[in-house]
């Protein structure tokens, strides 16, 4: 299973219409979005045919209706799905992690940061940076994972 990972658009759907023309998302089944701003996955969810699990991120509140954090099971892994700021993840991923592990979750998703990271370990640490205001690069980016089970994920970061 393909799944498309997405964070901090901050409004900014022309970048997520951008994302979306890239031939990597052409074979996504499923988008993660994790958090920043809550209708920009509203807007992903009406664009696209696949579903859209999201977070809330430190900039949708006190309006998002949505959770801080999400577990879900996509492709045969078990993925914890949080903005990141309630974890700490501008100093350290550690309590990600440590969560992610509480959780026997495999994988972690985050944002916040606007820088991406892949790490692995016995929790894959993901966050695809920001599709819209990266601070890590010049270009957006966002993510494309193929699920196995019981093999661990093959991850693509994609800049736009």
């Amino acid at each position: 299973m393909k799944i498309g990972i997405v964070s901090d658009s901050h409004g900014n759907t022309s970048a997520l219409d951008t994302m979306l023309q890239h031939p990597a998302s052409a074979e996504v089944e499923a988008w993660l979005f994790a958090g920043d701003i809550a209708m920009d996955a509203e807007y992903l969810e009406m664009v696209t045919d696949v579903p859209v699990v999201k977070v809330a991120g430190n900039n949708d509140w006190p309006m998002s209706r949505l959770e801080d954090t999400v577990i879900t099971e996509l492709g045969g892994h078990r993925i914890l799905l949080t903005h990141g700021h309630l974890y700490g993840v501008t100093f350290s991923t550690q309590n990600l992690e440590l969560a992610a592990r509480e959780q026997e979750a495999d994988i972690a998703v985050y944002g916040h940061t606007h820088v991406a990271d892949l790490s692995t370990g016995e929790v894959m640490i993901l966050n695809p940076g920001s599709v819209a205001r990266p601070r890590d690069a010049s270009r957006g980016s966002f993510m494309v994972a193929e699920l196995v089970p019981d093999q661990e994920p093959a991850v693509k970061l994609i800049r736009i």
